[in-house]
């Protein structure tokens, strides 16, 4: 079975569209339309890591083909990133981190930058910014 193939049926088995696997991974529908097509490109590590959890299969048979389909049951909270983990008790933090989790990804550096600023105007001091 081809990638593409493992890709669609991922998607199938978890019962989404494309365009709501697209909406979940936050890229356009037509890049999950190319990954699934017979000679369309493969997706970044990255976006394989997303569409496995997403999708909620092993990541090693989506990328490859070896290993089981599904997540075992006591290995799939250890496949939770820390990331993307909700252990946040303050309510305007969570509602922060769920709106910067859905905006666009072009929308992400400037919402972190508004947030550093208002933050420096509070503490009077200015954050140090990282690469991006």
């Amino acid at each position: 079975m081809s990638p593409q193939q493992r890709i669609r049926l991922a998607r199938r088995h978890a019962g989404l569209s494309q365009a709501a696997l697209a909406a979940a991974i936050g890229v356009h529908r037509s890049a999950v339309s190319h990954w699934e097509a017979n000679d369309g490109k493969l997706p970044s590590m990255c976006h394989f890591q997303q569409l496995a959890m997403v999708t909620g299969v092993q990541f090693e048979w989506l990328a490859t083909g070896r290993g089981k389909m599904h997540m075992a049951a006591d290995t799939e909270f250890d496949s939770v990133a820390a990331a993307d983990a909700l252990l946040v008790d303050d309510p305007l933090e969570l509602r922060l981190l769920l709106a910067f989790r859905e905006a666009p990804l072009r929308s992400r550096a400037p919402l972190v930058e508004i947030a550093e600023q208002l933050a420096s105007m509070r503490t009077g001091k200015a954050r140090q910014t990282t690469a991006r």
